[in-house]
């Protein structure tokens, strides 16, 4: 049997951005290459800026991969790209690794995913969707159990976040807030904070194959006192920064059985409600109480060698190589 022809897709759009989060995007991608190379896969490279999509489809839907590995997390530079290339996927029907249009577009909207939730009647802390400076003007605001966690409604790898996104007033909650909707020119989701553990659920399969790998939770032993116990922008790209060695991911510790089985049948019951398929990695706050809440869905999550998935993996005994062969298969079974 011929060996799987795989075009690994990411966003080149990051050339005129700076950001480290950002640069990092190529370096897993060809991580990724490499890896299915040496599962014996035929891998090939193709970054994706934008407009030019138009004309690259319709060369691959010549080329009939057996698999285009998607992990374009934008285009021309609006991570709200990210939903429509998977439709155009689908469009010119090229399989492709994870999240479908609908699913993406769910998560990647975070009020949207909010209301799936409480739908759902999965447990997620109370939030308010703050759209404009104007509403923060809402005398109801004054009346929230603080503290809350503010976040930007249509972004991930926590951009935004800074300690100052934890606000214990209403005056911290309307000044950070302003800020970044200004800053950003988007909505702010906030939502009460849930002190506790916070533990990650890493998901790969689909229908009965689905399997949660071993969990991990944030180590925050290192944080220094006063700072937030939250997991900011820099904590996940400024090695030099405080937040960086103040937010460890490590297996769970001191693990017992109900707390696994409860973490990981709501991040099974997330995976479900957002129709999600292939991986994903669910974020939970854990209340003194012992119950989880969740406070991201994120599809497509970030699997670079260094990252969370891959630890997760590593536990559970996968190889990095076994990994990204695994996730491929898994869509390629997926009809």
């Amino acid at each position: 049997m011929a060996p799987a022809r795989i075009i690994v897709l990411y966003n080149s759009d990051y050339d005129e951005d700076p950001s480290i989060d950002a640069a990092s995007v190529e370096s897993s991608a060809r991580a990724i290459e490499q890896a299915l190379i040496a599962a014996g896969c035929t891998a090939e490279l193709v970054g994706l800026q934008g407009r030019e999509v138009f004309d690259l489809l319709p060369r691959l839907h010549a080329a009939k991969p057996d698999l285009v590995f998607n992990l374009c997390e934008s285009m021309s530079g609006d991570p709200r790209n990210e939903p429509t290339l998977a439709g155009l996927l689908d469009l010119f029907e090229l399989r492709y690794t994870g999240a479908d249009l609908p699913a993406l577009a769910a998560c990647l909207y975070k009020r949207r995913s909010k209301d799936i939730l409480v739908g759902r009647g999965i447990p997620t802390p109370p939030h308010r969707y703050l759209a404009t400076v104007a509403e923060l003007d809402d005398v109801t605001l004054d009346a929230l159990d603080y503290p809350w966690f503010l976040k930007l409604a249509h972004e991930d790898a926590s951009v935004g976040i800074t300690e100052e996104n934890l606000v214990r007033t209403v005056a911290a909650l309307r000044a950070r807030a302003g800020a970044m909707i200004r800053e950003y020119e988007q909505p702010v989701l906030a939502e009460r904070y849930i002190d506790g553990r916070e533990i990650n659920v890493t998901l790969i399969g689909n229908g009965a194959e689905l399997v949660v790998l071993p969990l991990h939770e944030i180590d925050f032993g290192a944080m220094p006192a006063g700072r937030p116990r939250i997991v900011s922008y820099a904590a996940k790209w400024e090695e030099s920064h405080v937040d960086y060695a103040g937010t460890k991911p490590v297996p769970l510790r001191d693990a017992n059985p109900a707390l696994v089985t409860a973490c990981e049948q709501v991040a099974r019951d997330a995976w479900d409600a957002h129709g999600l398929r292939d991986y994903v990695r669910v974020d939970l706050r854990v209340d003194k109480a012992g119950q989880p809440w969740v406070i991201d869905v994120n599809p497509n999550p970030d699997i670079s060698p260094d990252a969370g998935v891959a630890r997760s993996a590593a536990v559970a005994g996968m190889s990095y190589v076994d990994l990204i062969k695994r996730i491929a298969d898994t869509a390629m079974r997926r009809r």
